[in-house]
């Protein structure tokens, strides 16, 4: 059960929008919760706080986002005139900014969304993934315990329990990451951990499998082959496309970050997954069929190309030996390494009462949908479907 209690606070420096007053009350609004959503204007967090405002009226949500290349607040527009939604830019990165934001705003519950995501960028910017996620995490996390938080909540991912072709990984399984990005998240993993362990510090971590569904930037797999189809492109297809992946409809995974908030425990660790998997190759050829309305074999292998490094020029813009090293090792893929499944378990989140409903035809074909109306919801989404990662993960966009 969460617990309340009170505290004072400095003024936030930087730039925000004010919490407007409730309707129908006079003076400053009166809530009986103040959640801290960081990466709000992203994919997964977007959802999060439309659900939390519309099913919470008395939480105030504060969405806390730095706005770099993946964002917009597009994805907030239905909610950006409530009374209990406030978004405030800044960086977690910044201890003196947080610290404060802690004190003024009063947190309750953080959702710490706030990461950088995409795993073929990690391996060019491994530092800059190193920062983000675990130095700016250390910040937040630290920040949360000096203000006392009532339950911190750390969105992981799958990825760091490295890749198996069999072995179903449950939350005890050991953590063997196999690229940058996956190991900034087992390492922010440890930090967040040892605040429970060291200070009994209420926090939760997920680990959720692939997740689709309007919002997100189309750079991931799965809104990078629609807005290609869609625009008559082929489908970019790293390596063999035998590797297999989880998907989770949106919607699942906002309720399932919903129960946790309600009923998942201090300390504990959760799997957020779905027994539902194809491989990438067979994405493809779904997404072929529903957009090019096709079912012949041939045909669909004429919307597929397949990317090797050794051939793709784009790689003679990076570091000439780093070049070379992933040459050498691996010619058939579009990064050193790719994993082949995440078969993952989630008895723990079934127990707690969540499942994922939403079938993939029905999430799908919304996304597909979404997609044809709001692919330029980002300043740079033609960046986004380039075969390598061209993009500087500290592009930052301008304010709202």
């Amino acid at each position: 059960m969460l617990r309340t209690r009170s505290r004072g606070g400095k003024g936030v420096r930087g730039r925000c929008r004010k919490a407007r007053t409730m309707s129908g009350r006079a003076g400053p609004a009166v809530f009986e919760k103040r959640v801290l959503v960081t990466g709000g204007a992203g994919f997964i967090a977007s959802h999060v706080i439309v659900s939390l405002v519309k099913n919470y009226p008395n939480y105030l949500i504060i969405n806390l986002d730095k706005l770099d290349y993946c964002a917009s607040l597009k994805n907030l527009e239905t909610v950006s005139g409530k009374e209990n939604y406030k978004f405030i830019q800044g960086d977690i990165c910044e201890p003196d900014f947080i610290k404060q934001l802690f004190e003024t705003e009063k947190i309750d519950i953080v959702f710490h969304f706030a990461a950088q995501t995409h795993v073929d960028l990690s391996f060019w910017h491994a530092l800059e993934f190193t920062y983000v996620n675990v130095y700016g995490t250390n910040v937040l996390v630290a920040a949360a315990h000096e203000a006392n938080v009532e339950k911190f909540v750390y969105v992981s991912t799958d990825e760091v329990y490295g890749g198996s072709t069999d072995e179903e990984f449950d939350e005890s399984s050991p953590k063997r990451p196999t690229n940058p990005y996956a190991s900034s998240k087992a390492a922010a993993e440890c930090f967040v951990q040892s605040y429970w362990e060291r200070y009994q510090f209420p926090v939760v971590i997920t680990r959720s499998s692939n997740v689709y569904g309007p919002h997100q930037y189309p750079e991931k797999v799965i809104p990078k082959f629609i807005s290609l189809l869609q625009q008559n492109r082929k489908c970019c297809i790293h390596g063999s496309g035998l590797q297999r992946r989880n998907f989770l409809y949106a919607t699942d995974v906002v309720e399932a970050f919903l129960t946790v908030l309600k009923e998942g425990k201090p300390g504990e660790i959760y799997n957020i997954g779905t027994n539902f998997e194809m491989s990438i190759a067979q994405l493809a050829k779904e997404l072929i069929h529903l957009i090019k309305k096709t079912s012949s074999e041939s045909e669909m292998e004429r919307w597929m190309d397949y990317v090797k490094d050794s051939n793709n020029e784009s790689l003679l813009t990076l570091d000439i030996t780093l070049s070379r090293v992933i040459r050498n090792d691996v010619s058939t893929d579009s990064r050193p390494t790719n994993d082949l499944r995440y078969p993952m378990s989630s008895e723990k989140m079934h127990n707690l009462g969540w499942r994922p409903k939403v079938p993939w035809k029905e999430g799908i074909t919304k996304t597909i949908e979404w997609y044809r109306e709001n692919f330029h919801n980002w300043k740079n989404s033609e960046k986004a479907l380039e075969p390598f990662p061209v993009t500087d993960p500290f592009v930052q966009l301008s304010g709202p």
